[in-house]
């Protein structure tokens, strides 16, 4: 009976020590600790290896997000974060689920422009471009997780403003916490503006730093991450706009940490507009595409899943959003892009009264003078007065012909009656714009 207890104490203190280890193997360099995770104690899992993954996989589907998200909650602070300098029981965190070619930029502007809000462009970008592109193309679900699993780490550690956490994935790696390499840096207000930016701009500066996000890059220099995070403790609410996960679902592990308060914005919009866009906007992987739309026959060799699999993602995630499941209360709102188009401003308030943040008035300004322009403008400005944006949100109407529409309405037409978008039968309903394809409906927030 003394040997067992003498046992039970030695054990306990070798836990302790290999998690100590663990936590700051991970905290200086998440990415190595990435590949070698199968080394570490399952308790301490923070992204299962693809043998682990499919093992859980084989087992308990069901449970894979959780499987895979058990760190310790200490394991993605940093040192620095121990007495944070924002009260967060009132900080908002926000997350634009969405996928490319959606309009996201344009909602991810709608938080840029707010002076209390840390907004970050697409940081998961350099998440995907470090795992892939081994895990790009991959059908496998072990593999898909493992990305999964690094995007959730790093979303955590960037909502704590460990944006140190960042340059693992970046590449070169930043010296001394110093890159040029950040993606799309032009695209934060934050990260072009003093203190962060050391060459001052004046209110016309910063509008052409929006208009061209080079001109951040050009008049600013490297990007100095330890001053970033400074910024970052310093706003009040903090968004991150991603297209790469593809479901709500992947985020609960996130959703139900209560240190977070995460509240995440499902942007959506019809498959038929996606693809167009993506058509004039992906020139080369989207060719075979604009060849069957120039001939009117489908080439025998067409990629189909570039489509099927947008509207797979959207009905398993849009599904398990509108069935409000209770780890999802008060932190789900879905929103359609051509609802925003046509209604800009309502839907901003709306977009705000659900996230409890209070519309400033700089946002409202940026919303009048990015809706009155030309339809010739930026991706996220292609918005003119409220009939010319509803237009613009139908414009692939013109775009398509119709054997393309109705063979994306045969795969995703689960999503369309969902959602709310009008299936046509014939190509003169396609071009008569006179009457809209998208249904009125309304779609509450779940509180």
């Amino acid at each position: 009976m003394q040997c067992s207890w003498k046992s039970m104490v030695l054990l306990a203190l070798a836990s302790i020590a290999i998690q100590y280890t663990a936590i700051r193997t991970f905290s200086s360099n998440p990415l190595s600790f990435l590949c070698s995770v199968g080394l570490a104690p399952s308790g301490l899992t923070v992204n299962c290896s693809p043998k682990e993954l499919m093992q859980v996989g084989q087992e308990t589907p069901v449970d894979l997000d959780h499987s895979c998200d058990r760190s310790p909650s200490h394991a993605n602070s940093s040192p620095s974060l121990s007495n944070p300098s924002y009260n967060v029981t009132k900080r908002t965190h926000i997350l634009i689920l969405a996928t490319t070619r959606s309009g996201s930029s344009f909602v991810g502007q709608l938080f840029n422009q707010h002076p209390e809000v840390f907004y970050l462009f697409e940081p998961l970008y350099h998440v995907q471009l470090a795992l892939l592109p081994r895990l790009a193309q991959s059908r496998n679900l072990a593999e898909r997780r493992v990305m999964l699993g690094a995007a959730r780490d790093l979303l955590r550690s960037l909502y704590h403003c460990n944006l140190h956490s960042l340059e693992s994935y970046i590449q070169p790696r930043p010296a001394r916490h110093s890159t040029d390499k950040l993606f799309r840096r032009g695209a934060s207000r934050s990260l072009c503006s003093p203190p962060v930016c050391e060459a001052p701009l004046g209110s016309k500066e910063q509008v052409l730093v929006l208009a061209d996000e080079g001109e951040c890059v050009r008049k600013c220099g490297p990007l100095n991450v330890s001053v970033a995070a400074e910024v970052c403790r310093a706003k009040r609410h903090a968004a991150i706009k991603t297209v790469r996960i593809p479901q709500v679902s992947d985020l609960r592990a996130l959703i139900e940490d209560p240190r977070l308060n995460l509240k995440v914005v499902q942007l959506v919009r019809d498959p038929r507009g996606i693809l167009a866009s993506r058509i004039e906007t992906f020139r080369d992987t989207y060719r075979l595409w604009r060849l069957w739309r120039a001939t009117g026959r489908r080439p025998h060799n067409l990629d189909l899943g570039q489509i099927n699999t947008v509207c797979e993602d959207f009905l398993r995630s849009v599904s398990v959003g509108l069935a409000r499941p209770t780890w999802l209360k008060g932190r789900y709102m879905l929103l359609r892009y051509e609802d925003l188009a046509r209604f800009p401003l309502q839907k901003t308030k709306e977009l705000y009264s659900f996230l409890g943040l209070v519309l400033d008035h700089n946002v409202v300004d940026w919303i009048i003078n990015n809706t009155r322009g030309s339809s010739g403008l930026s991706s996220w400005q292609k918005f003119t007065t409220v009939r010319d944006s509803a237009a613009n949100a139908e414009n692939w109407r013109v775009k398509l012909s119709f054997d393309m529409v109705v063979y994306t309405q045969t795969v995703c037409q689960p999503l369309l009656g969902l959602l709310g978008y009008k299936t046509i039968f014939h190509p003169r309903e396609l071009r008569n714009l006179s009457h809209s394809l998208v249904e009125d409906r309304t779609f509450l927030p779940f509180f």
